[in-house]
């Protein structure tokens, strides 16, 4: 039986990035997201986009890959030969991500008002962002100041956008959630 890949662009508010959409799974729990080939180890399928010479950026999760172009190239040139790349990429069933291990456990800060500012990233922020090709994670929250720290990734990377979604968006929905937050900021 064939594993039979479909894959749709889309375009994403950053110029710069496409949204390769495919129709089964790519990477369910995880997201991947590299600037150079040097940051690629543990990722075959990142490793191999960057051979592409106009490749300057790459993200992976859920059901999608999202490329970031260098500057001066055409959407309407590229575009078929990273979609038949990742799409063969796919079918063929090669590895996405291989975890490296480096030792270190991270611990998890586990206060209420974290965990309240982490489920409504996940239930309401996060699916927006992903529909536009990126993907937003929590970094920290500074209970003296109010200040939450989020990191934004994928096409939200660099998008033109992106602080105005970050301050528009996402502070004012978990300062009207959580008097707690007081400010958000992107690391």
């Amino acid at each position: 039986m064939q594993n039979l890949i479909t894959l749709y662009t889309e375009s994403t508010p950053n110029p710069d990035t496409m949204k390769f959409v495919s129709n089964r799974y790519i990477l369910p729990d995880e997201t991947l997201d590299y600037t150079s080939v040097e940051q690629t180890k543990g990722a075959p399928m990142a490793e191999k986009l960057f051979e592409f010479p106009f490749v300057a950026g790459v993200f992976i999760s859920q059901n999608f890959v999202t490329i970031t172009r260098k500057a001066g190239e055409d959407w309407a040139e590229i575009n078929p030969m990273l979609k038949d790349f990742i799409q063969s990429y796919l079918e063929a069933g090669f590895p996405i991500y291989q975890p490296v291990q480096d030792g270190e456990a991270e611990v998890e800060d586990e206060r209420e008002t974290v965990k309240r500012i982490k489920q409504i990233l996940k239930d309401y922020i996060q699916p927006a962002v992903e529909q536009d090709g990126g993907a937003i994670s929590y970094k920290a929250f500074d209970e003296a100041s109010g200040q939450v720290t989020v990191e934004l990734r994928g096409s939200c990377s660099g998008c033109p956008s992106s602080m105005i979604t970050l301050k528009a968006g996402i502070e004012n929905l978990l300062k009207r959630m959580l008097p707690e937050v007081k400010e958000v900021v992107a690391a």
